[in-house]
């Protein structure tokens, strides 16, 4: 089955191609864990409570620097994903990371799972905690978040950066897209965690990703919400235009992204859209957990990148 242009542009366009390809294989549940053992390595007081449509936001905010690095987590997954560059980058930084409302320890009391509801509580975070010269940084399916964010509220952002997302930004669309996601939501609704499962082992791993890194993320898939983990998919607008966002936040868009599968940039040189990419080197999904020493290092170099521009 040939998978429309739009899919692939899609956070999840590797889910996608993989439930309506029919590729089945069985695999074993893991022990699951408390949500409490996911983000403790990150427990630190946080006095100010923050809220977006009246729901909690669980944070850590870290270091004191005028600039601020927003870490924001993909699917199913949450904050503590960024321990080690909290411990990295919060020595020279302020580093805040956020469990996006409906994941990890924030709560889940709405029916709002959008790309703009979500935009709007990362910028409840950066206005809450008054954050100025802020570095966005989001994995999988936030980059279109964090860019959402940026575009919504482009004073206070200093730069913005995606961890293996925006893979072909600019792509042209296929009318069939909405059809075909549609299908592949179905089958999800079906049986969440055999087929998020399939999804995980066959297309987000790679050669190099060790057995403990995919257990961990393989429990916090078993523990997230499925009914919140379907909808944050379900309610993703297909017609999200990263272009024009891009273009409306004004911001340069630096990509650190896994070499296992390819970074289209041709549509994005096509359309005058500033860019750079940094390649990790055969890891996974999650480079900043399976090589966190490689990717502090690049993640260090685009900080440098960013704040050169500035001066």
């Amino acid at each position: 089955m040939v998978i429309p242009k739009s899919i692939m542009k899609s956070p999840f366009s590797f889910l996608v191609i993989f439930i309506l390809s029919g590729a089945i294989l069985s695999c074993n549940q893991p022990e699951k864990k408390t949500e409490g053992n996911q983000t403790d390595t990150l427990a630190i007081d946080t006095p100010v409570a923050i809220s977006n449509n009246g729901v909690n936001i669980a944070y850590t905010d870290t270091g004191t620097s005028d600039t601020t690095i927003l870490f924001i987590h993909g699917w199913a997954i949450n904050k503590g994903y960024w321990a080690d560059q909290v411990s990295y980058f919060g020595k020279k930084y302020r580093v805040v990371t956020m469990d996006l409302p409906g994941f990890g320890q924030s709560g889940k009391d709405r029916d709002k799972w959008d790309t703009k509801t979500y935009g709007g509580d990362v910028n409840a975070v950066i206005s809450t905690l008054g954050l100025k010269n802020v570095i966005l940084v989001g994995h999988s399916m936030s980059g279109d978040i964090a860019l959402q964010a940026a575009a919504e509220n482009p004073a206070p952002i200093l730069g913005l950066i995606g961890i293996d997302n925006f893979k072909n930004v600019g792509e042209p669309q296929n009318p069939n897209a909405a059809k075909e996601y549609a299908a592949a939501i179905a089958q999800m609704k079906r049986d969440f965690k055999k087929i998020a499962f399939q999804y995980f082992n066959q297309s987000l791993f790679s050669k190099t990703t060790s057995a403990d890194i995919k257990k961990r993320i393989l429990n916090d898939v078993a523990q997230t919400d499925s009914t919140i983990a379907i909808a944050s998919m379900e309610q993703q607008d297909l017609s999200f235009d990263e272009v024009a966002k891009l273009k409306q936040a004004g911001k340069k868009l630096y990509l650190i992204n896994s070499d296992v599968t390819p970074t289209i940039t041709k549509y994005m040189a096509a359309k005058n859209i500033p860019f750079q990419v940094y390649y990790t080197k055969g890891t996974g999904h999650y480079a900043m957990i399976e090589n966190p020493n490689e990717f502090n290092s690049l993640l260090d170099d685009v900080m440098t990148e960013i704040k050169d521009s500035e001066n």
